[in-house]
């Protein structure tokens, strides 16, 4: 056993896994950066402040925040969510509205590691702050579905709903708390303790003795003001007009208490419905206030890129994959001349690797097969005294053959499989 091994929650992502990471943040930046986003880096570590103005009665402020005081005594959190830092960047650099920007990296929470789910948590995500106008909603939405296509996962649903103007939300969480506390202890425990602190976080609740409950629950859809009724109409118009299939979910509330009037999620169809949001986002606008900044519209998600990558496990696609080398240099004169001819390859555009130590022509070989290279690059002492190469074919029927040292790089290249 080694001495030391990861923490808790948290995991090494080792290749080829990392390098489908790493296309995953590539294809999410070719797309939202072709709708205008630019990406925005901010730092692991914020003042815990910015944190808790994303709602004192979740269990993300309350329970799962890795903070702690610095040496300079500063109270500090490791961020669990990044919109939060965007409208704290927002607000402190005051960009030109609108500010579109896309985000990429870990996340922290100390809550219990399960499948999918970890204390360090990656994400990408765009925001979209400075405008008010349920259209740019649908665009945020349109991204989002469209994400997912190109990855190839189509076992994917959306679902949207509208919490309303923040008296709408007022309103109606006097009434689901009415409504909730009429039914005692027809609720579970964890319920009635999660009601004196937010009744809308009840709706979360995936335990069978609350369904009953909830499901007779008031509909947020009956405490609507004309203007939400009416943004929430041009959100829904707009997924239909782009052939997004979605569904309205009135038990919607999302995670976080920053969000007002457009929420949505997206679910993975062949996961466990417990744990079964891919991603998801919505409207805070107030949040960059509450962050000392001007009151400022806001739309955002994020796409968890562990449960994503499960869902694409599930479905067989975007599997991981690593590039396939072109050439392995198998140098038997001492290992001075491979690493000219390795930095030659490489220079060209090709993937080339070498072994190193001096091993045998038999030991070198043995590596250039399992490294999966096309073709194996010969140099022994007649070919050094000769200023020839012998190549060999690694895969196919090709014959091995040998040529100037000169022509190596036009012979792969014409001779790629």
């Amino acid at each position: 056993m080694p001495t030391f091994q990861t923490s808790p929650g948290m995991r090494d992502i080792l290749p080829p896994e990392s390098g489908r990471w790493r296309a995953f943040q590539l294809v999410f930046a070719e797309l939202v950066e072709s709708a205008g986003y630019g990406q925005l880096i901010t730092p692991l570590i914020e003042d815990v402040g910015v944190f808790t103005r994303i709602g004192e009665a979740t269990d993300v402020v309350t329970k799962e925040l890795y903070a702690f005081e610095d040496r300079g005594g500063r109270h500090v959190s490791l961020r669990p969510e990044m919109t939060a830092s965007v409208c704290r960047a927002f607000a402190q650099h005051r960009p030109i509205a609108p500010w579109k920007v896309w985000y990429a990296g870990p996340n922290f929470r100390q809550e219990k590691a399960q499948r999918g789910r970890y204390r360090q948590f990656d994400q990408v995500g765009i925001e979209a702050l400075g405008v008010d106008d349920a259209h740019l909603d649908v665009e945020v939405i349109a991204l989002g579905w469209e994400f997912y296509q190109r990855i190839g996962l189509r076992q994917v649903r959306l679902i949207v709903n509208s919490l309303g103007e923040p008296d709408d939300r007022a309103r109606y969480v006097e009434a689901l708390g009415a409504h909730f506390e009429v039914a005692g202890d027809a609720l579970s425990e964890q319920s009635r303790e999660t009601l004196q602190k937010n009744p809308l976080r009840v709706l979360d609740s995936k335990r069978e003795r609350d369904r009953a409950v909830i499901d007779a629950a008031p509909q947020i859809a009956d405490f609507y003001s004309a203007e939400a009724a009416d943004h929430f109409d041009t959100v829904l118009d707009g997924l239909r007009s782009l052939d997004i299939p979605f569904d309205v979910e009135p038990k919607l509330v999302r995670g976080l208490d920053y969000y007002r009037r457009t929420i949505f999620e997206f679910q993975g169809g062949t996961l466990e419905s417990a744990q079964n949001a891919l991603g998801g986002g919505g409207r805070y606008d107030g949040l960059v206030e509450a962050l000392g900044g001007p009151a400022t519209a806001g739309i955002g998600f994020a796409l968890g890129l562990d449960r994503t990558l499960l869902a694409c496990d599930d479905e067989g696609v975007f599997a991981a994959t690593t590039r396939e080398l072109d050439a392995f240099v198998v140098d038997v004169t001492g290992g001075a001349a491979a690493v000219a001819i390795t930095a030659e390859l490489r220079a060209a555009g090709l993937a080339a690797d070498r072994s190193f130590d001096q091993r045998s022509m038999k030991a070198q070989m043995k590596l250039a097969n399992r490294s999966g290279a096309a073709h194996a690059i010969i140099l022994g002492d007649d070919e050094l005294a000769a200023g020839t190469l012998t190549v060999k074919p690694m895969h196919g029927n090709g014959e091995q053959v040998t040529i100037p040292r000169t022509d190596l790089i036009d012979h792969l290249q014409r001779n790629e499989p």
